[in-house]
């Protein structure tokens, strides 16, 4: 159980910080939720108190695990398929994973897809969540501004 003020990341929202816990009644069942407010973009999420485990809520990482993934960054080898289609549902089982490993690589390849190739207007959706995601917890794990670890991850992309 999160409380208010707790630092907690939704793996398809990203990063942010419990605002407070409501409760709502949706088809006639009372619930209590977690709104969850996004420091990037200004975004409420609602996640249900009972099923955010389910869901794939879990706490911020610590400074020196974010420090880990961006020192990851330049070695993540990527292998993307040939295939949109295959390559879209890989990339997205990797997002709904809340690994921010994972979430990484999918950030990598598909600005490595996007400079050689180009990418779909799907994929190039992709890519900004994906980012957003990463950064969004960086940005909190090292009470940094956005644009900082924005360039930070850039320099390692390259």
């Amino acid at each position: 159980m999160f409380s208010i003020g707790d630092k907690i990341v939704h793996p398809m929202h990203g990063a942010g910080v419990v605002d407070s816990i409501v409760q709502r009644k949706i088809n006639g069942v009372s619930r209590d939720y977690y709104v969850l407010k996004i420091p990037v973009g200004g975004m409420l999420v609602m996640i249900p108190t009972a099923s955010s485990v389910e869901i794939g809520v879990r706490p911020v990482m610590n400074r020196e695990e974010s420090e880990e993934i961006i020192a990851a960054i330049p070695g993540i080898e990527v292998d993307m398929t040939q295939n949109w289609n295959r390559r879209y549902r890989e990339n997205m089982l990797r997002l709904k994973s809340g690994n921010l490993l994972e979430v990484a690589k999918v950030v990598k390849g598909l600005m490595l897809r996007d400079s050689q190739k180009g990418l779909s207007t799907g994929e190039r959706k992709m890519l900004h969540s994906a980012k957003q995601i990463l950064i969004s917890e960086i940005v909190l794990a090292q009470n940094c501004s956005y644009e900082e670890i924005e360039r930070r991850i850039d320099i390692s992309l390259v």
